[in-house]
């Protein structure tokens, strides 16, 4: 059949619609690459960061830390950066990453006096928010935390914890009976120490917190809930990546899985219904725990069920998986260090002929068991990457730096901790330099903060030192370890946020 004039002019309409979208998409295509370099060029060479050094690439797009984030190293991106840059390093369009040990002050403290601008405050965006809405200690604004700080004071003072010294003796004595029972009933006595530390630490917390323990210890498996922590934790730092893209949050948050949602409000129901279990018993409960403490005072009534609710969730996360982390990176580093280990098992060996004679006093009086938790925390501080903060309308100055308003600073621990600016042989596990070896005089040992500094530091940072001597001590009172090849390089990790710790595996053998 041939072809009418008709079908000629419908095919050429056809042609020009199509090469109208072609040229449409193309021309926004061209737009959108103009657009990106134009603002890259801006922000390398005209933007009000361009002034701090780094690498182009990352002064004009934030790729490379978005990278980081989901591939798990954004720990040795930034210290790379500093290796190569110095102590202040511009790791983000936005963002400029501090390691001079003074950034404590000016970035988390008080600041100092005669300079100008003020100390930054959180990037509140960046800490995301709890299930239920309500404020806990972390992401509660200024006036609200001072309030919920006054009310939990004293559930973590000194004559709290020295009252609470006979439950953590309880569950770290378990700790050493499952291992000598492990000991007998397996011939290899291999035990990953990341899963017997993890279950100890949780099953106190679940007591302090609860009333009750998690029973893993009891029942050598981890409870449902406290695996879906790490799995939350590591999609959630994933995830957070949106916050970056404000206009597309909304509808990305949308694609995410409608079960994700439900497991987080079951993962917080979990803490919900514990603290109701909790509260039902009274001031009376047996034993002396977290809210037995807090309703003995009248302040403790200030809170509302729904801040008791986030901050139980928090403290069974932060008061748990941190201090799993430190005791579990110091034996690695103990036993990778031989002698470290042999000064430190001859110290605890001569100091305490039996177990039972260990009190937390004591064990603050050992010198080599302090320097070597120094040194873990330096090496492998639970808390990888620095806390994002952000400058006030009228600025920060952060060690001499004038960094405008409206912009992130951080101080990156690990970065900070491995800097030769800092530490001499910054690499090396090396106690003795807490100990007043001459070698070692020029270290900058302020730098080292764990717990950070100023009003907001780690409220729990005493409880955490003591409930970690304990656990290194009565371990290695009563056992040598031995660590396992496939362990051997336990230590390079990931991190989404904590560190992603594989399985530990030791040789354990027990010691009369």
């Amino acid at each position: 059949m041939s072809s009418t004039p008709m079908d000629g002019t419908v095919g050429l309409s056809r042609l020009i619609r199509q090469a109208s979208a072609s040229q449409i998409a193309t021309s926004i295509i061209v737009i959108l690459v103009v657009r990106w370099v134009a603002r890259a060029f801006y922000r390398v060479y005209f933007h009000p960061l361009s002034k701090f050094p780094g690498p182009n690439f990352t002064a004009a797009t934030r790729i490379p830390q978005l990278w980081g984030v989901v591939t798990g190293t954004p720990h040795k991106r930034i210290a790379g950066l500093h290796r190569k840059y110095g102590d202040v390093v511009r790791t983000a369009p936005d963002e400029v990453s501090f390691v001079n040990a003074d950034a404590w002050r000016d970035v988390h403290g008080h600041g100092t006096k005669n300079t100008p601008g003020s100390v930054p405050h959180k990037h509140w965006i960046r800490y995301g928010t709890s299930v239920n809405g309500a404020a806990s200690l972390i992401i509660a604004k200024d006036g609200e935390h001072y309030r919920m700080r006054r009310i939990f004071n004293p559930a973590f003072s000194d004559r709290a914890l020295k009252q609470q010294e006979p439950l953590f003796m309880k569950y770290v004595d378990l700790l050493v009976q499952k291992l000598r029972e492990g000991i007998e009933e397996n011939s290899e006595r291999r035990f990953d120490m990341v899963r017997m530390y993890n279950f100890t630490t949780f099953d106190v917390m679940g007591d302090l917190t609860f009333g009750e323990p998690l029973h893993m210890l009891s029942e050598g498996e981890y409870d449902p809930w406290v695996k879906t922590i790490f799995a939350f934790i590591k999609f959630g730092t994933r995830l957070s990546i949106i916050n970056h893209y404000p206009l597309i949050y909304k509808p990305f948050r949308a694609l995410v899985p409608e079960s994700f949602a439900k497991k987080r409000v079951e993962h917080f129901n979990f803490s919900v219904q514990r603290v109701t279990k909790r509260l039902e018993k009274g001031r009376d409960a047996e034993g002396v725990d977290l809210w037995d403490l807090v309703m003995s005072q009248p302040e403790g009534k200030g809170l509302s069920r729904g801040e008791m609710d986030a901050n139980s969730s928090l403290f069974m996360a932060a008061g748990t998986e941190t201090t799993a982390t430190l005791v579990s990176g110091l034996t690695f580093l103990l036993l990778k260090n031989p002698e470290a280990m042999k000064n430190l098992t001859k110290e605890i060996r001569n100091t305490f002929p039996g177990s039972e004679e260990m009190s937390f006093e004591k064990l603050a009086a050992l010198p080599y068991l302090n320097a070597c938790i120094k040194e873990a925390f330096r090496l492998y501080p639970p808390v990888v990457t620095g806390l994002p903060r952000m400058t006030p309308p009228d600025g920060s100055t952060v060690c001499g730096h004038y960094v405008p308003p409206g912009y992130v600073v951080t101080v990156p621990q690990l970065a900070m901790y491995t800097s030769e600016s800092n530490f001499k042989e910054p690499m090396s596990f090396i106690p003795e330099r807490w100990l007043g070896d001459e070698r070692f005089n020029g270290d900058k040992k302020q730098a080292l903060q764990p717990f950070s500094i100023g009003s907001r530091d780690c409220l729990g940072k005493n409880m955490a030192y003591h409930e970690m001597r304990l656990i290194i001590t009565k371990v290695l009172k009563n056992f040598d370890l031995e660590l396992l090849p496939e362990s051997a390089n336990w230590a390079d990790q990931e991190c989404y946020t904590l560190w992603e710790k594989h399985p530990l595996m030791c040789k354990v053998k027990a010691v009369n």
